[in-house]
């Protein structure tokens, strides 16, 4: 287990390894997802973590809760007589996992991802709970029974719990391959939280909080502000197709960072965060190298805004490896369509150029948007790719922020949409802002770097 450090959550340093695996015959052959709390009483800190022991044999537990502790945070020592055990409280020994510990008045409580093996049977339960435990020490810790419920048949993993103003909040990824993002949970009182996976969803876009290329969340607080970590996955032979509504293709990959805010009305959304802002802090040439739809009418240029119709496009010069892309487009209404390419410029394959081009587009669906990526002049829409359905601004104006560092790219509108995505080749290629449907105006295109 590596660590890495923060001031500001927009530059970090290396810790390197603080926490190392244990042998390959040892419960700990691999380290999983845990948290780190601290003692104010004992002046120590303590991680619990997942223990996965490579290749169990049937009477061995796969997955256990282990700890560790440490008074600077730097050198850590495993407590070898620690184990959580799901069979010990009649949960599973291959998923016991991700263990989560917050303070309250009372104590301090533990969830833990998990599936129950029914008494008389040595076979899990297809759904998946989250177990409570109790503690008063942070040493020994008494079993609570579940937590809650998770929502349907899938299994959740990652789980954070947190109170932000008169709310308390469940975070969780969900490991299907049919949603595959990380969503949350709301109430007003922690029971009110646990009934809350009956389901009931927090908002219109059910809880969720980024795409699919956002995984495996976690937060923290610096006491004034709450930010989210999640892993953006790497695609095998940076194909950026290689996505699929099936299953990611690798686990972790590069961590994104968001704020986590709130809403009067409870619910979350993910912001950029202004110390990212303030780095991409050295303004870089952002000029048109070519335009489609001038000769047809559909596009006119005007003290750099940009008045386009369908089947306009305006290309702009090449991106570095750090940008951040500002732009505001006004729509002339709510079912027009736009996008924003990238990897724009010349390709050879034998005696043949062809142009293929990969376009985040916001896409009309009713009274909602969505974003669809695509691979143009290739497979075209990229299953698995999309983003969750927003509200249609009411004044039809998209404020765009995207940072991009080297291939992980984030798009934020709004503060109502955040989408992250992996796209390989954006440094060193051209992008370009086009209008496929109705008519809009782009204007502000600025491009920031560090």
């Amino acid at each position: 287990m590596w660590g890495i450090r923060t001031a500001d959550a927009a530059t970090y340093y290396s810790m390197g390894e603080v926490l190392p695996t244990g042998r390959a015959g040892e419960q700990d052959a691999a380290l999983g997802t845990g948290c780190v709390v601290y003692d104010e009483t004992e002046k120590l800190y303590y991680i619990y973590y997942t223990g996965e022991r490579y290749k169990p044999a049937a009477d061995e537990d796969r997955q256990v809760v282990m700890r560790a502790t440490s008074a600077d945070f730097v050198t850590w020592t495993k407590d070898p007589l620690f184990r959580l055990r799901g069979a010990d409280y009649g949960y599973s020994t291959q998923n016991f996992r991700d263990p989560y510990i917050w303070r309250m008045d009372d104590g301090w409580h533990m969830i833990v991802a998990t599936k129950p093996v029914p008494q008389g049977s040595t076979v899990e339960d297809k759904d998946g709970v989250f177990a409570e435990f109790f503690s008063t020490d942070l040493k020994s810790w008494e079993h609570k029974g579940r937590f809650t419920k998770m929502v349907w048949d899938r299994f959740l993993e990652c789980p954070n719990v947190f109170k932000m103003g008169e709310w308390w909040y469940l975070t969780y990824s969900d490991m299907s391959a049919f949603e595959r993002r990380v969503h949350y949970l709301k109430g007003r009182t922690i029971d009110e939280l646990k009934a809350a996976t009956s389901p009931v969803w927090p908002d219109s876009k059910e809880g969720a909080l980024d795409s699919r290329a956002f995984y495996a969340g976690n937060t923290a607080s610096d006491g004034t502000e709450r930010y989210m970590w999640g892993w953006c996955p790497e695609r095998r032979g940076k194909d950026n197709t290689d996505i699929s509504p099936d299953a990611e293709p690798k686990w972790g990959g590069s961590l994104v960072v968001h704020r986590l805010l709130q809403r009067e009305d409870g619910t979350l959304y993910t912001a950029e965060l202004p110390a990212i802002r303030s780095k991409y802090s050295q303004t870089a040439e952002c000029k048109a190298v070519k335009t489609w739809g001038e000769e047809e009418g559909n596009l006119t240029i005007s003290d750099g805004i940009y008045d386009m119709k369908a089947y306009s496009s305006v290309m702009f010069n090449t991106l570095g490896y750090h940008n951040h892309i500002s732009m505001t487009v006004t729509t002339t209404d709510k079912a027009d369509r736009f996008g924003i390419s990238f990897v724009r410029g010349e390709r050879k394959d034998g005696d043949k150029t062809y142009e293929k081009y990969y376009s985040i587009m916001v896409c009309p669906d009713g009274d909602n948007n969505y974003i669809r990526f695509e691979e143009e002049q290739g497979v075209w829409e990229l299953k698995g790719g999309g983003s969750y359905r927003f509200p249609i601004p009411a004044d039809l104006t998209y404020h765009i922020d995207i940072y991009t560092d080297n291939s992980v790219l984030v798009l934020y509108i709004n503060d109502i949409l955040t989408y992250t995505q992996r796209i390989y080749g954006i440094q060193r290629n051209c992008w370009s802002v086009n209008c496929y449907e109705g008519g809009m105006t782009a204007k502000d295109i600025k491009l920031t770097q560090y």
